[in-house]
């Protein structure tokens, strides 16, 4: 199975810090016999690499922490990556928990004090609202 899956969680150093968080039960999916394909919805959405973090307001906006909105290069990221799946038939994806962007089921306030809210990502809202099952890294032991 091809699987869409955060960049950072196969060690590519693209967070917001400039750092990966490399997951050893995602990489194990390879080894498992399914095709993994990297992206990272900031990154191709036009942020740089190490960037202000950034987290989603309860209005739906991504504000990062100097005040900037970033709202335009999450969306353009999702649609990236969306458009990244169709094209490689990808229906599942496996994102970095917690993420403005990548985000499932869990996402941080928007007050950056570290509170978590229920809430997904841009790009995992995204890609849910077009049917593709989204995991967080934590699921990833889980995938048959």
């Amino acid at each position: 199975m091809k699987i869409l899956v955060s960049a950072c969680l196969l060690g590519v150093p693209c967070r917001y810090d400039g750092k990966s968080k490399k997951h050893p039960e995602v990489e194990a999916l390879r080894a498992q016999g399914h095709e993994l394909i990297p992206v990272c919805p900031e990154v191709q959405g036009g942020l740089s690499t190490p960037r202000p973090p950034a987290e989603r307001q309860r209005d739906g906006r991504v504000v990062n922490r100097e005040g900037t909105d970033v709202t335009a290069q999450y969306q353009a990221g999702a649609e990236i990556v969306l458009n990244t799946a169709r094209e490689q038939g990808c229906e599942l994806a496996v994102l970095k928990e917690r993420s403005p962007s990548c985000g499932s089921g869990e996402i941080y306030d928007g007050t950056f004090t570290g509170q978590l809210i229920p809430g997904d990502g841009v790009a995992a809202q995204r890609l849910r609202q077009a049917g593709i099952k989204v995991l967080g890294e934590s699921q990833a032991e889980t995938i048959q």
